[in-house]
């Protein structure tokens, strides 16, 4: 279980949870757990007499490259009409409640398996033929973001991880993409699943095939797999651009991880 830590004003993380439970319209007095995981916020099980959410609860307002709380609500709404996505109980600029729906977490073990991949492959299919977000994502601004956050040794090698990010092309062919599809994101209901949808914006759809490739360090032989997956027999012609999308992610991952703890020190 996540610890359990006092903020400045001396208030534990699980008190601030209950009294921000407390405000939303049908929730009040609902029992408050810590979740374990949460990178950039505090996450918590919600519980009332009949009702499961699973509550976010942010230090600041959220920033770029990060969605607001409002625009992670609009694309999650969206995704959730779709079957992709839990709905969105609650959102506020700090706060951000969704129901809670029993299921299979995947771990990176789940993509070893053919039928997973096919799966995967279908729903990202499906999310990929959602509605535009309206948002780009801004490899650049994201990849320049974190290198502000950077010092000593650490910034020194972000500066050929930037230069990779600003030397790839913006994409052309748009659509609706998740941005962070590492396996403990995806959830089986039996149906599949997305949870987190905090970097969701539109993207070149290589993208989130590249996350699970790249995260998962993917065989060759699992890549072709999930490309002709997607691509219905037809993926190896899209090897090249899945490659270099496999790069760009590396080097944002990387810079990602070296400014998180700058970035999220409340986390």
């Amino acid at each position: 279980m996540a610890p359990i830590v006092a903020g400045a004003n001396g208030v534990s993380s699980i008190e601030r949870a209950r009294e921000v439970i407390d405000t939303i319209p049908g929730w009040r007095g609902g029992s408050v757990r810590v979740l374990p995981g949460g990178l950039t916020n505090r996450n918590y099980l919600v519980e009332t007499e009949c009702r499961r959410g699973v509550l976010k609860v942010d230090a600041t307002p959220r920033s770029l490259p990060l969605n607001s709380r409002a625009e992670e609500a609009a694309v999650q709404k969206q995704v959730a009409r779709a079957g992709l996505a839990n709905e969105v109980v609650y959102f506020d600029e700090t706060t951000y409640l969704v129901e809670y729906v029993d299921g299979e977490v995947w771990t990176p073990q789940h993509l070893d398996d053919d039928a997973n991949l096919m799966q995967l492959a279908a729903a990202l299919r499906k999310l990929h033929a959602s509605p535009l977000t309206g948002r780009v994502f801004d490899a650049k601004a994201a990849a320049n973001r974190y290198r502000a956050e950077l010092q000593g040794a650490d910034a020194i090698i972000a500066i050929q991880h930037v230069a990779l990010v600003e030397s790839m092309r913006r994409p052309k062919n748009l659509c609706c993409c998740h941005n962070d599809l590492v396996a403990a994101n995806i959830l089986v209901t039996p149906e599949l699943r997305f949870l987190d949808w905090e970097y969701a914006c539109d993207n070149d759809p290589f993208f989130d095939l590249a996350t699970v490739v790249e995260h998962h360090e993917l065989s060759n032989k699992q890549a072709e797999f999930l490309l002709n997956a997607y691509f219905d027999g037809d993926g190896m012609r899209w090897r090249k651009q899945l490659a270099g999308q496999q790069r760009l992610y590396k080097s944002l991952l990387w810079l990602w991880s070296a400014a998180r703890p700058r970035l999220f020190p409340d986390a």
